[in-house]
């Protein structure tokens, strides 16, 4: 018999070339960690950015109020609400000189958690003008606010 047809032992084997399950795992399992820790950072990078956002918003509301304002000498009402912006009144005070284009696009009057900025006039916070804000990401009145004006929580 040949001794190089003669089956080697698995003990005398030579270990082939490759990763062990064990070697593939630790990798993974590392990876994963790696994971985790980017989208812990992305997921604050994505609530800064909406919250950005959002003032912006605010601010492009509020230029639309001055425009509406310039044209027809009065904020919309509370009844009329930001709406107004979009869409002629018909409600009294009906605006004497509205822009037939109107002053704000549709989508710019919901936050970036899509729901609508909330319009009061005269302001509570800001009496002589109005005050829009919006409920934030948490959905209620009150507790992470965007709004346009000043407060410890949204500068």
């Amino acid at each position: 018999m040949n001794a190089s047809a003669l089956p080697v032992p698995p003990s005398r084997a030579v270990r082939a070339a490759g990763f062990t399950l064990i070697e593939i795992m630790a990798v993974v399992v590392i990876m994963g960690m790696l994971m985790a820790t980017l989208a812990v950072g992305i997921a604050n990078q994505l609530d800064k950015a909406r919250v950005s956002n959002a003032k912006a918003q605010i601010l492009r509301i509020e230029q639309a109020l001055e425009f509406y304002q310039l044209d027809n000498a009065r904020f919309p009402t509370a009844d009329q609400g930001l709406q107004a912006l979009v869409t002629r009144p018909s409600s009294p005070p009906e605006p004497r000189s509205y822009n037939p284009a109107g002053y704000i696009k549709p989508d710019a009057l919901k936050d970036p958690w899509d729901q609508p900025f909330q319009y009061r006039i005269p302001g509570e916070h800001n009496p002589q003008t109005f005050d829009i804000w919006s409920i934030g990401r948490d959905r209620v009145e009150g507790g992470d606010d965007i709004a346009n004006w000043s407060t410890s929580e949204n500068g």
